[in-house]
């Protein structure tokens, strides 16, 4: 065959692929659309209309990376994100040139001390060094970036020994917390295993710091690294429960054995659902079904609320019987409506002597795997809201000193730490940050198994895409990032440890540039 020859075929197959084959393409979905009857654009308008579809299908992710700004979009906008990737990754939040945070809009401002605090005058455990893993930056040009990965030794901070939080200082075995975050609840099964693996070990490896179930029980993989475990029982059970869906307090005496589950939390509620969890069936594989003891590639959806009890008599009976049964500490997990919920709360332990040993406070601005637009939307009261109702009712009924307050709800960065501190919590916990930490790039499609970075999936794999061993250093990072940051404005506003922030460190600026102390 000469040269020419094949030229002539070479370009016989170019034309076939770029013109003939996508006309032959484009005329069959004409006739095909002009004649389905599901879809009126696209039977009105073929061509055009699937057009009109594909730019709706990718429109989330060209207004993610092109078209929002900084400070645009939710329930992240694009600085907050980063916020969370970059501490992980190169364990610091460093900035250049300012704040791109909008000052002519209202919002809450930490007071700042004229006398602030010296490193070595901080009341901080800073002696045994944490081994992980960074990225530094060897150049960064237009079409090109390049980055090495190099072990570094680096500071835990961690509360003291004299200075942890205590919970439950009257069970047999309480919660000695030294570290003033963890990671809120998040199931194994809402997540894959490769993500729950990763952040049990960097979690672990961060030291100190706890881990929440979530509602789908304790798993294996919860238990592969070195963290502390708060064991969740939701209203379905999960790994609490028989066969006939009833409560077993054998299992619950199993789960107290384990020296990692530090304390139990009964989930009444959370931010962004004030009803049971759901899972899609087919992320419920056969081990994940052996772990909740129901049936595997079956949809879960839990009852709205428990079976055990029914008012305030009911649930603070249930939560004596598992501490008796446990020995551990045991709190709830809810969402305040107001004040009178509150109150009730607090009387309640008031009177009776008798209730949680926390609450983890959920605000309504709170995410979830899988839930409704309208609970998630309206239902409930923001964190900094219910957070000041709650902490006032509790002091108000003197039983302040008997429970302790973790709080969630959009907690990302040290600053709103610190704010959650100052308002009343004495821990915070989340989870959105540690989704991000591992991979999440808030595709949104957690509820439908096909997460694209393979956090929120069962699926083998898209899970492939989540290297534990690289993902593990950058929970680690972001955890030793926030605690740095806590310790940081601690010494900013002149005090020695951020368990020392209260309301008078808290300013509120209006529309109008009027201060306003919070009360």
């Amino acid at each position: 065959m000469s040269w020419l020859e094949s030229i002539s075929i070479t370009t016989t197959l170019i034309v076939l692929f770029l013109v003939i084959i996508p006309i032959t393409a484009a005329v069959f979905l004409y006739f095909y659309d002009k004649r389905q009857k599901q879809h009126a654009i696209l039977r009105n308008y073929p061509i055009l209309g699937r057009m009109r579809y594909m730019l709706e299908k990718t429109g989330p992710e060209f207004r993610q990376y092109l078209f929002d700004d900084d400070n645009k979009g939710e329930p992240f906008n694009r600085q907050e994100y980063l916020h969370m990737v970059m501490p992980g990754k190169y364990l610091s939040n460093v900035i250049g040139f300012g704040s791109k945070r909008d000052f002519e809009e209202p919002g809450y401002y930490i007071r700042n001390s004229m006398f602030t605090k010296q490193n070595e005058e901080m009341r901080v455990d800073n002696e045994t060094l944490v081994n992980t893993m960074r990225y530094r930056v060897d150049e960064d040009g237009l079409f090109s970036r390049k980055e090495h990965r190099e072990e570094i030794p680096a500071l835990p901070w961690l509360l003291p020994e004299e200075d942890a939080i205590v919970i439950g200082p009257n069970c047999e075995h309480p919660f000695h917390a030294r570290s003033l975050l963890g990671q809120s609840g998040m199931s194994y099964g809402a997540l894959g295993e490769n993500a729950i693996t990763a952040l049990s070990k960097g979690i672990g490896m961060a030291r100190e710091a706890w881990m929440n179930t979530g509602e789908g029980g304790l798993s294996p993989h919860h238990l592969a690294g070195d963290a502390h475990i708060i064991a969740q029982i939701g209203s379905g059970l999960f790994g609490f429960r028989t066969e006939e869906g009833e409560f077993s307090w054998e299992r619950l005496r199993e789960k107290a054995e384990i020296p990692q589950v530090k304390a139990f939390e009964i989930k009444l509620a959370q931010g962004a659902k004030m009803r049971g969890g759901h899972v899609e069936g087919e992320k419920v594989t056969e081990e994940i079904a052996k772990i909740r003891n129901v049936v595997p590639y079956t949809t879960i959806n839990s009852p709205n609320r428990f079976k055990q009890f029914t008012d305030y008599p009911t649930l603070f009976d249930f939560i004596e019987k598992i501490r008796d049964h446990g020995g551990k500490p045991v709190g709830i997990k809810v969402v305040i409506g107001g004040q009178q919920d509150a109150e009730e709360l607090a009387s309640f332990m008031h009177e009776t002597g008798k209730g949680p040993d926390f609450i983890s406070l959920d605000g309504a601005e709170g995410g979830s795997g899988a839930t409704y637009q309208d609970l998630a939307d309206s239902v409930g009261l923001p964190l900094k809201s219910s957070l000041i109702l709650l902490d006032d009712a509790l002091k108000k009924f003197n039983v302040r000193d008997r429970v302790k307050i973790i709080a969630s709800g959009k907690i990302t960065t040290p600053d709103k730490a610190a704010m959650a501190l100052a308002m009343g919590a004495d821990l915070v916990q989340i989870a959105r940050g540690f989704m991000i930490s591992v991979g999440c790039i808030m595709a949104h499609r957690c509820h439908t198994n096909d997460c694209p970075a393979g956090v929120a999936t069962t699926d083998k794999h898209l899970q492939r895409g989540l290297v534990v061993e690289e993902k593990k250093f950058r929970v680690t990072n972001y955890i030793l990032t926030m605690r740095e940051g806590l310790f940081r404005i601690a010494a900013a506003a002149g005090l020695d440890s951020p368990t020392k922030l209260e309301r008078h460190h808290l300013v509120y600026k209006d529309e109008r540039g009027r201060v306003f102390p919070i009360e």
